[in-house]
């Protein structure tokens, strides 16, 4: 089970993403409708995974979820943070990858689309862990 920090500056979208994450098994830890809001959640609740809306309007100085991917990597290099963008916004999603974003989800979101997203990212928590173990037996 992960704990999850939903970011998204729309209400039904945050009640939607919330629904799947629950009935995908995992907890909603958090729950933000602004980047810097984000930020301040992030470094308090310190989710296991992070759904990000890519553009919300400016609040605090932090303008957008790009933005507050950069600024999450920069102080949690580990984030596991799942992108959420409309279609025709293929520069952004590059730029969030490149900021450090693990994927990204198209909208409209579906369970069956975020429980693919959080399929790879939980492939790579039993890579790293299995990696352990093995280091544990030498």
């Amino acid at each position: 089970m992960l704990n999850v920090l939903i970011v998204d500056d729309s209400q039904m979208a945050r009640q939607y993403v919330s629904g799947y994450v629950k009935g995908l098994g995992h907890a909603v830890v958090g729950i933000a409708g602004s980047a810097a809001e984000a930020i301040q959640k992030y470094k308090v609740l310190k989710p296991d995974l992070v759904t990000m809306d890519i553009t919300m309007p400016e609040l605090d100085g932090v303008s957008d979820g790009i933005a507050a991917v950069k600024e999450i990597i920069s102080f949690d290099a580990q984030a596991d943070i799942v992108m959420i963008t409309s279609h025709g916004q293929e520069s952004l999603v590059l730029q969030a990858l490149k900021a450090g974003a693990k994927c990204y989800i198209l909208k409209p979101v579906s369970e069956i689309k975020l429980a693919e997203a959080i399929g790879n990212i939980k492939e790579n928590y039993q890579q790293e862990s299995a990696a352990v173990d093995d280091d544990w037996l030498l």
